[in-house]
């Protein structure tokens, strides 16, 4: 079964655009084929500047767990038992002609549903690399509202059904050949998130997997460790987003980075933002809100500090912290540490910028008014309510891995899905219908 599955009504009208096509088509020489579409530019893809990036490597034995997506190996130290991954990658519909397109001029896409955000990315392999031709993100706030009512409220669904849409109008627009689409803490969390998913399905064709945190956290390393500084001893992966926010450890010492150890918390930008509730509009009101924002993140990740503290003292001893970060927070500071008038991607990406920097901006933006906040470049009324939270988070994850620099990444779980996909499809159309369970 498919991941991507247009809807009954727009399947009823492909037969007359087959019809066109052959019309268009007689007279061409026998097995020509149309011409892929030109690759887009994008301010999503890598910036020049950032050009190494890591190798495609399937897993030493994907037929071990047929029910495990090939994908880049990142060994988990999690008894096997805790170890849950998502439901396979599926292949998306297309025309015949496209099945027989060359390895590196099939699209992949990634689609990324999370609490605040739907993102979308399309791309085209290009070595061990890939290259974007399509990018879609919107603020869908699909969370709004959840850690009151338990449900995903009416408005948050149509919301992220208008942006679902759209994303599945590229999706065909591409000619997709392999697409993965994932939803994460809202639906994870929301008792009506599986009647959500059947909806999606159902209005958009789109295939949503509800992924557990520890295949978020795996995606968000598979997708940016590449801009780790390159150092000794273990390194801390962190990801900050909207429902849940995840800390992964991981051993750099070969190619393929693996994981130590990690945890989630169930706080992100917009679930903490909502815990704490509407906050009065005074100097000790907002600092007495930002300490209970960061009492409730040190006490989620209590257990994880104290099990990574060897570590952070290995690391110490070996060179010195390592800290990468993937999350709107850690890119909107680094924009504010850069003095940027706008978000710039390739400013961002791949930058390192002194922790000491980052406090002393999330220390700022934690005690200024909501007025102040939106007239902040890069920040904007979109991001004034949810950025104090995301900035409690960043400071506590500061003080249980005390690096003196942080690294900045502008990617994260699409790419991650992207690598795996693009390791997968490598195989073949064997392996594809492997995945979809045809030949299970």
């Amino acid at each position: 079964m498919a991941e991507f599955d247009p809807p009954a009504q727009q399947r009823k009208a492909r037969p007359g655009k087959r019809r066109a096509r052959r019309t268009a088509s007689r007279g061409k020489p026998k097995g020509a084929r149309p011409a892929p579409a030109a690759p887009a530019s994008n301010p999503d893809s890598p910036p020049p500047r950032l050009a190494a990036s890591p190798a495609i490597i399937p897993d030493a034995d994907p037929a071990a767990n047929p029910a495990v997506s090939p994908a880049v190996s990142i060994a988990m130290s999690a008894p096997p038992e805790a170890v849950t991954r998502a439901p396979p990658a599926l292949e998306a519909p297309r025309p015949p002609w496209q099945k027989s397109l060359p390895f590196h001029r099939q699209a992949y896409a990634a689609i990324d549903l999370g609490t605040n955000n739907c993102r979308l990315l399309i791309a085209r392999p290009s070595g061990d690399h890939f290259m974007v031709i399509d990018a879609f993100s919107r603020v869908v706030r699909l969370g709004e509202g959840l850690a009151q009512s338990g449900r995903l409220s009416d408005a948050a669904m149509d919301r992220a059904l208008g942006a679902l849409h759209i994303c599945a109008d590229k999706l065909r627009k591409r000619g997709v050949h392999l697409a993965r689409s994932v939803a994460t803490e809202a639906c994870r969390r929301a008792t009506n998130g599986e009647a959500f998913i059947e909806r999606v399905h159902r209005e958009t064709g789109i295939r949503l997997n509800i992924i557990t945190a520890e295949e978020e956290a795996r995606l968000a390393v598979l997708g940016c460790h590449i801009l780790l500084e390159p150092g000794q001893g273990p390194a801390m992966i962190f990801d900050i987003g909207g429902g849940s926010t995840e800390m992964v450890l991981v051993d750099t010492s070969e190619a393929v980075p693996r994981i130590l150890d990690w945890q989630s918390v169930p706080w992100g930008v917009v679930s903490l933002t909502e815990s704490i509730g509407p906050i009065e509009l005074t100097p000790e009101a907002r600092a007495a809100a930002y300490r209970e924002m960061r009492t409730r993140i040190v006490e989620g990740f209590a257990s994880f500090s104290k099990r990574v503290g060897p570590a952070r003292e290995a690391a110490a001893d070996e060179g010195g912290l390592r800290l990468l970060g993937t999350s709107g927070t850690v890119t909107t500071l680094a924009s504010l540490h850069l003095g940027l008038p706008q978000y710039d991607r390739s400013a961002v990406d791949g930058v390192i910028v002194p922790t000491a920097s980052m406090r002393a901006i999330s220390q700022r933006l934690a005690h200024i008014s909501p007025a102040e906040r939106i007239a902040v470049p890069c920040i904007g009324r979109e991001r004034s309510d949810l950025v104090v939270a995301g900035c409690a988070i960043l400071e506590s994850i500061f003080d249980i891995w005390p690096a003196q620099r942080l690294g900045i990444a502008d990617r994260g779980i699409r790419e991650g899905i992207l690598r795996s996909l693009m390791a997968a499809g490598g195989l073949g159309d064997r392996r594809a219908e492997t995945i979809q369970g045809k030949s299970a």
